[in-house]
């Protein structure tokens, strides 16, 4: 089976990250987040994923030059402009030449869902189309969908005021279509999905929905981004937060040649040639590979990514570190603040919720 996997976002809500890094290539506990994505999608017979791009195509190019991620065959279908939500699924299964039932994925959702029990929704009750719903606790920022006693999808209400809601299922973002939609989809133009495919669909009586309270994570904020590598850390996803890592404490892990001379806590990972020197600590964070937090420095619920640099006796908080980010000596990171990759903050600076570089 073939899949569509939309990673067309510029993904503002995570910049400075992402002037960088595409947001499906950032790491979540040391494996890009697009890998986690794709490999989920393996175990449920997929073969083929073509990527939808609109932004950064390089760099997902730069990053799978054999064209393969997961063991899945990739090919690339670049938007040579904004197509929208349901444009980009047209475009990336014309250019996959897709001709039989397909899954669409949004490559930014992190999920245990059971994709196989989606598609046999699917083929059994003869639809066009299949979403896969998640259910939450305050269905008012979403887009809620209604269902009947057979799954099929009767209405979908844009962020119902609170207490209000006819449901609190809301679309996960996985997707089973079949050709057909592709070929109801208008071309040269900007198409959405969810404001035009999927209610003429339900109109129609041909989409159905399934829904799971499977993991659901949309990472798109910096808040879910920390959370989505503390849920691999802490055991709320089953297994090894990354491939090889050793559990060398409770909660505590490591990549090859980690060296950890200060204190560690849980739960948290030291990545491969990273370094927490003798008196520093460092509490459920991630230190990215070759990342070193220097004597006297205090780290906590935080995402080193690898290269970063925490300097002596500084202090960072619930807050992300880029990419060869540096932090100097006594400097002090409240949550959430964001360090762009190759970013320096001064030694002795006090930052809070900062976005540095500052984002426009």
């Amino acid at each position: 089976m073939k899949a569509v996997v939309l990673v067309g976002g510029e993904g503002t809500r995570l910049r400075p990250l992402t002037y960088t890094t595409p947001k499906q290539l950032l790491p979540v506990v040391e494996v890009p987040m697009l890998e986690r994505v794709v490999s989920a999608l393996a175990s449920h017979g997929v073969d083929e994923a073509v990527l939808s791009i609109g932004y950064r195509p390089d760099a997902f190019l730069a990053a799978y030059p054999e064209g393969t991620v997961a063991g899945i065959r990739l090919s690339y279908a670049v938007e040579p402009e904004p197509l929208d939500t349901a444009g980009a699924i047209r475009f990336a299964a014309e250019q996959a030449e897709v001709q039989e039932t397909f899954l669409v994925v949004n490559g930014d959702v992190l999920s245990d869902l059971d994709v196989s029990a989606l598609v046999s929704l699917h083929r059994r009750r003869g639809a066009l189309a299949t979403i896969a719903l998640t259910p939450v606790e305050d269905p008012s920022r979403f887009g809620v969908v209604v269902t009947n006693e057979e799954g099929g999808v009767e209405s979908f209400v844009e962020k119902p005021p609170p207490g209000r809601s006819p449901s609190n299922e809301i679309n996960a973002g996985t997707y089973v279509f079949e050709p057909e939609v592709v070929a109801g989809i208008p071309g040269g133009r900007r198409v959405s999905v969810e404001r035009e495919t999927f209610p003429a669909l339900a109109a129609e009586g041909t989409l159905y929905a399934l829904c799971s309270d499977a993991y659901w994570l949309d990472t798109g904020t910096p808040e879910a981004y920390l959370r989505a590598n503390a849920d691999l850390l802490d055991g709320t996803r089953a297994g090894p937060p990354a491939p090889g890592a050793q559990e060398v404490a409770a909660g505590v892990w490591t990549m090859e040649e980690a060296t950890i001379e200060g204190t560690v806590r849980a739960p948290s990972l030291v990545g491969a040639g990273a370094v927490v020197e003798t008196g520093a600590e460092v509490v459920g964070t991630v230190v990215g590979a070759g990342g070193r937090v220097a004597a006297g420095a205090r780290v906590g619920r935080s995402v080193l990514l690898p290269g970063a640099l925490v300097e002596r006796d500084a202090t960072v908080r619930g807050s992300v570190l880029g990419h060869r980010a540096r932090v100097g000596a006594g400097a002090v990171l409240d949550p959430l603040t964001v360090v762009g990759d190759g970013t320096e903050i001064d030694a002795g600076s006090r930052l809070a919720g900062a976005r540095v570089p500052a984002v426009a």
